[in-house]
């Protein structure tokens, strides 16, 4: 209700282990504003581990419209990191196959990231870097391999200038807003659990810094969106 409130139309919903894989899929079920991906977070390590193919059957599905959440994390996890490294491989190989975006978190490990994206013919299956968190180098190469970069409520942090930075010069039509609920909820909640509701203040605060329209960020990043998840489908006005 209150996401409907903030005009907040559309939900992904994604996820971080095979675990809770089947709630994830039964909200995109339940509700037809709500999407899901399928994969298992870099800093997961309690859960069992996915092979290519059951990535791919289990993307198989309408409700399925990315591989992810992937990626690298060198701040959280420590020590021989190639477990990570080879995860996020079978993540981009299950992405190409099945022609489904990837959502790939980096931290702490932005040129192993980029690396190993293009290693695997990333730019293939395409994706975004969700939560963004790098420098406009580190975008402007992930732009380059065709994927969209995506700004979460650190966006509007007064100390995230490199992060502001890329919100002003990233174009508009590569450009996402998410929560990364429960976290990093924006200015003027910043410490508080967040909430779909708040990505609008997400939008705002781009707005801002581009010199344009909360319209104009909405429509853009509603048409991004749809773009680049393209298994997603609009409800009917």
């Amino acid at each position: 209700m209150q996401a409907q409130q903030n005009q907040v139309a559309y939900l992904l919903c994604v996820s971080v282990n095979l675990e809770d894989f089947p709630r994830v899929r039964e909200l995109a079920r339940d509700y037809r504003h709500v999407f899901a991906s399928v994969g298992i977070h870099p800093n997961e390590r309690d859960g069992r581990e996915a092979t290519v193919n059951e990535l791919v059957n289990l993307a198989d599905d309408p409700d399925i419209v990315a591989i992810g959440e992937t990626g690298l994390d060198y701040f959280r996890s420590t020590g021989e990191l190639e477990w990570q490294r080879e995860r996020f491989r079978r993540h981009i190989e299950a992405s190409v196959q099945i022609h489904k975006p990837l959502i790939v978190h980096s931290r702490a490990a932005p040129d192993d990231t980029l690396s190993i994206l293009r290693e695997c013919g990333a730019d293939q299956a395409g994706g975004v870097m969700h939560c963004f968190a790098e420098d406009w180098r580190v975008a402007r190469e992930a732009l380059d391999l065709g994927f969209y970069i995506s700004f979460s409520g650190i966006v509007t942090f007064k100390n995230a200038e490199p992060i502001r930075e890329v919100a002003r010069k990233a174009p508009l039509d590569r450009i996402l807003i998410e929560t990364d609920s429960p976290y990093l909820a924006p200015v003027p909640f910043r410490g508080k659990t967040n909430q779909p509701a708040y990505v609008r203040y997400t939008a705002e605060c781009v707005a801002e810094l581009r010199g344009v329209t909360l319209e104009a960020v909405a429509a853009a990043t509603t048409a991004n969106f749809f773009a680049l998840f393209r298994a997603a489908q609009k409800l009917e006005n």
